[in-house]
Formats: structure tokens, sequence, C-alpha cells
């Protein structure tokens, strides 16, 4: 799928390999790829990231980033796999304050 923001396109996919390691969202624009993995565990394990980890791997310098949201409560970096974290699902909806 394409959607336009602002004069920019954005596609937004998903990523399976013939491992079937896979990545839940891939959001691409111009030659920059970003992951979002969703997961319904309230832990983070090693094996959660390697979808990410492969995407990044592949992607090379179009890598920015990646989010595992899962139903934890802190937010944590994840090893091994550029600018990527663990992302408690519900700071979606939280607010920020200034």
């Amino acid at each position: 799928m394409r959607v336009a923001v602002d004069g920019t396109q954005q596609r937004f996919s998903h990523y399976r390999d013939k491992d079937q390691l896979e990545v839940d969202l891939v959001i691409e624009q111009d030659d920059r790829l970003w992951g979002v993995e969703i997961k319904k565990s309230a832990s983070v394990q090693g094996k959660d990231g390697r979808g990410l980890a492969r995407l990044a791997e592949q992607a090379g310098h179009s890598w920015q980033g990646g989010i595992l949201l899962y139903t934890g409560t802190s937010t944590l970096p994840l090893a091994h796999i550029p600018n990527a974290f663990a992302v408690p699902m519900d700071q979606l909806w939280q607010k920020d304050t200034p």
C-alpha cells in the first residue's frame, strides 16, 4: 500500500524471508526503511527481534530503525540491531507532557 503525506510517499508492507523470519510492518520512504514488530508478550526474548535483525541486515544503509511493540513496561534497546528498541505498547496511547 502506498500513502502520500505532505508530498512524500510512504510504502507499507510486511517482510518474510525463506527462513520464515518476518516483520509485521515495513515502512519505506525514498531509500529509507523502518520495521515494526508486534508481540503480545510482557517480556522480550532474544528470538523476538530476529525478524527485525534480518530486515536490518538485508536493508543495509537504508535501515533507519525498528520498534518491537510488546505488553511490558520498559523501553529496552534490542541487542545487535542498530537503532531498534522494544517499546511498551501502551506508549502509543500516552500523551506527551511538557
